[in-house]
């Protein structure tokens, strides 16, 4: 059995098919974890969607930003962006079951491997938390959205607070959870997100420096997308992070990682230019 590990999908259907052809994959004998934001910004978002959950146990998924968006447009009474391609989503007869299965994934998986934990999550680990803590805080948030999704939804949105504290409760315990997994890029020395930088590590504001350059006290091996301005690389690092999100959906390429072997697997993208 392998285990691959793909960055950001955003609706590039055409390319994930591709793919996963050239890693001859097989439900069954192998896995996917696929590290978030299955749709948006490409054409083939319903197509994506239906095509994972077919996949059933073989593939593992985490939540993303942009797969938050559409539930909280379809649930949560959020506004679609010009830059949206979700109508196919909204409009398909089996909507419901598609948006029923998304609020069922969680925002961070954790497995232990011969060389100590493997996590996953869509933008990254907050240094300050250690992978056990997160997965008992993204729990916390898993629970709340399966539970009741439209009233989560609807208040999810916000920037604030910035700064994880222990005592923050209600909405706004779950908003920082939420942000930290699925839009985190820059933090500072005290803990403060950083949410209106989103290009290099060029664009870092003074004082600021993306969470994978900041020391932890465990060692987990850290997957994550969302930042595909990085182009799967993670200069500077002081963790075992792999940056999974190149740029597909932005005439770049979809890449799989052999979690076994460490190779890089890469489909160039088939929707730009």
């Amino acid at each position: 059995m392998t285990t691959y590990a793909i960055g950001d999908l955003q609706g590039c259907h055409r390319e994930f098919v591709a793919l996963l052809e050239r890693l001859d994959f097989a439900p069954g004998r192998d896995r996917l974890w696929l590290a978030g934001d299955l749709v948006n910004r490409g054409p083939g978002s319903l197509d994506c969607l239906r095509e994972v959950i077919a996949l059933g146990d073989s593939a593992q998924v985490v939540l993303g930003n942009h797969d938050l968006h559409l539930l909280a447009v379809a649930r949560g009474g959020a506004s679609t962006k010009r830059s949206d391609t979700l109508a196919p989503i909204l409009e398909a007869s089996d909507r419901e079951a598609l948006l029923d299965w998304l609020t069922q994934q969680p925002l961070m998986v954790r497995e232990p491997r011969e060389d100590g934990d493997t996590v996953m999550c869509h933008a990254g680990l907050l240094p300050e938390w250690s992978a056990a803590k997160a997965r008992a805080l993204a729990a916390e948030v898993e629970a709340r959205l399966a539970a009741d999704a439209g009233d989560f939804l609807a208040k999810m949105y916000g920037n604030h607070p910035n700064r994880w504290q222990d005592d923050l409760d209600g909405i706004e315990r779950a908003r920082f959870i939420v942000n930290a997994f699925t839009r985190m890029r820059f933090v500072d020395p005290d803990g403060h997100l950083d949410f209106s930088a989103k290009e290099g590590l060029d664009s870092a504001p003074d004082g600021f420096a993306p969470w994978f350059s900041y020391a932890r006290e465990d060692d987990p091996h850290i997957l994550f997308g969302h930042w595909a301005a990085l182009e799967g690389v993670t200069p500077g690092s002081r963790v075992r992070a792999e940056a999974l999100d190149t740029g597909c959906v932005w005439g770049g390429s979809l890449t799989a990682l052999d979690l076994t072997s460490g190779k890089r697997i890469r489909q160039t993208s088939l929707t730009q230019g």
